[in-house]
């Protein structure tokens, strides 16, 4: 897609290198997910209302309580596979702290859409809803057919989307 650019007594046809929207927000949650302090995996999270970011998230321990970099992982020491039994995780999953730093800042989310580098677990998917939030865009793929049938269940607009690497002249 091409803009004009007024060069003073004419005018020149240039090419928009922008990122599109769902990919500008899409490496934003991916640059977010760079503070997880999960010893499994690095997630990020980012509430968008009308191309405004409402807050970000990223998985980790709850705020002052030490963390798995610090503590270990039970999960990975009990051979848990991706996707099970997270329960006896210690951590938060991004989307959770997204909502959860939402409501601290008193933020609304209601008809939001929320960016994630990896789809939202089952457990997450029921925060996603609850918080009004109508819309999921991710990245990668994530083990849990619960969260699918759910998300379904309540009409909310899913799409994986392809993370588009950012180029030398859009830096």
């Amino acid at each position: 897609m091409g803009r004009k650019i007024d060069q003073g007594w004419r005018w020149k046809q240039v090419e928009d290198t922008r990122p599109g929207w769902d990919e500008y927000f899409i490496s934003i949650a991916n640059v977010v997910s760079s503070r997880s302090t999960c010893l499994r995996r690095k997630v990020g999270a980012v509430i968008v209302r009308e191309r405004q970011i409402v807050s970000t998230g990223y998985n980790g321990a709850p705020k002052g309580t030490p963390h798995c970099l610090e503590t270990g992982c039970l999960r990975e020491k009990l051979g848990v596979p991706s996707g099970e039994r997270h329960e006896i995780c210690r951590g938060s999953h991004a989307e959770i702290n997204a909502i959860a730093q939402a409501a601290a800042m008193g933020s609304a989310t209601a008809g939001s859409v929320i960016y994630c580098t990896h789809e939202p677990c089952s457990f997450c998917t029921k925060a996603i809803i609850n918080a009004g939030i109508r819309r999921i865009m991710f990245v990668n793929h994530y083990p849990d057919p619960i969260a699918s049938l759910i998300r379904e269940e309540a009409g909310i607009e899913v799409a994986c989307i392809e993370e588009t690497p950012v180029t030398e002249d859009q830096r």
